[in-house]
């Protein structure tokens, strides 16, 4: 048996990254000889074996056709006489084309060492324009290295733009764009994701909430950026900076969503984008099938970000309401700080406040944990009966919350 090492545990070894998963090409077998060799098939759309002892993937070397629309749109042929150059023509990008012999030799037909030394995404042929998950591919990759200085090619670039013309996005199933968006906002630099996309014309096609936001313009004494789409992206750096869960990332990115929604004829004013904002929100998460955790801290930020930047001006009343409607105190409720990290990542999302420190936080967290200090036994073993429990457990809180504004402006 012929084993190569292949695809991102090359990559990434020659980029000095961990190696989190490795993948292997087999040459000169068939699906029977691994099978008698211990092998275990999972593979549904192509001969892909488990190891026996290591439950590494194991992919009989194969060649792919296209004969339809779409990324399934593929025929594939895996037979002993597949070579391992033809195996690796078959990928995306020039980087991802590279193989490794167990003892370390590095097999590189296309040119992908050099492109990794020069910082490119260069895809191997025009087969590439055959599979439209490809661009969701690269602007994924782009989330993670550009940080490292990665960019796209421009005959790359170029060959996108084309596969968008020529509505090959529109092939892309919901699923499938949810989890390489997942994807991107566990990288490093999630907003490179949506840069890409947008450089090619496909943002408008598989995120139009987010693309509706550009040239959109906000005050510039508030948003010197101006530009709602930039000032999107920006927060979801700064939601990158502040927090790993992919949960408060999205929500920063969505959080202005209802701005796309504004006349024209009240630009750069955004009144009510908070509310307005939920039905487009809903429709989007409804046609990605976003989870629901993600969904549920999303719409509470964009319906509660600006009670989050001017709580100093909020009344105890309408503070404590705030944090009932943000679930804070329902048993084992942990999400008050993932909202809070998604309105800091807001308020520094915005060209020159990137490194301004966000006070409002530590306020409402106070502010909450008196008011979830209340002893409510009492209420509930009084006499009081339906909305009078529930109006008395609520004044308590106010008055909770108003000690602790007070106690803080003392101090």
């Amino acid at each position: 048996m012929k084993v190569f090492l292949v695809g991102g545990a090359v990559r990434d070894r020659l980029l000095n990254l961990p190696v989190k998963e490795r993948d292997w090409v087999v040459l000169n077998e068939t699906p029977e000889s691994m099978i008698r060799q211990g092998f275990r098939p999972v593979g549904k759309d192509f001969p892909v074996f488990l190891h026996p002892e290591n439950h590494e993937e194991y992919a009989l070397a194969r060649t792919e056709r296209k004969t339809a629309p779409g990324y399934k749109g593929f025929s594939v042929h895996a037979s002993p006489d597949v070579s391992l150059e033809q195996d690796l023509m078959r990928r995306d990008l020039t980087i991802n084309a590279m193989a490794m012999t167990p003892d370390g030799q590095l097999i590189d037909p296309y040119g992908g060492q050099g492109d990794l030394e020069k910082r490119i995404f260069r895809h191997i042929s025009p087969a590439f324009s055959e599979d439209p998950v490809r661009i969701l591919r690269v602007a994924r990759f782009a989330a993670r290295y550009a940080h490292l200085g990665f960019t796209s090619a421009e005959e790359t670039r170029a060959l996108m733009q084309n596969m968008v013309a020529a509505g090959e996005v529109d092939h892309l199933v919901p699923e499938r764009i949810w989890a390489e968006l997942f994807k991107a906002l566990n990288e490093p630099t999630p907003a490179a994701f949506f840069h890409v996309l947008r450089d090619c014309a496909a943002l408008a096609r598989i995120f139009p909430e987010i693309y509706r936001l550009f040239g959109v313009p906000q005050p510039e004494k508030y948003h010197p950026e101006i530009d709602a789409g930039i000032h999107s992206l920006l927060s979801l750096e700064q939601a990158a900076v502040l927090s790993p869960r992919p949960e408060v990332r999205f929500a920063a990115l969505v959080h202005d969503l209802g701005k796309g929604l504004t006349p024209e004829e009240i630009w750069p004013h955004h009144y009510g984008h908070e509310k307005n904002g939920l039905t487009v929100l809903e429709s989007l998460c409804q046609r990605l099938r976003v989870p629901k955790a993600f969904k549920s801290l999303a719409m509470q930020v964009m319906q509660y970000h600006t009670h989050c930047h001017r709580v100093f001006e909020l009344r105890p009343s309408t503070l404590t309401d705030m944090l009932s409607a943000l679930g804070v105190f329902k048993p084992a409720n942990t999400t008050l700080n993932d909202f809070l990290l998604a309105c800091e990542a807001d308020a520094r999302g915005r060209t020159g406040f990137e490194h301004d420190d966000y006070p409002q936080a530590r306020y409402i967290s106070e502010a909450a944990k008196a008011a979830a200090a209340v002893d409510t036994e009492a209420i509930l073993r009084s006499e009081l009966q339906g909305a009078q429990i529930g109006d008395a457990i609520r004044r308590l809180r106010v008055k909770a919350v108003a000690e602790s504004i007070q106690h803080r402006a003392v101090g």
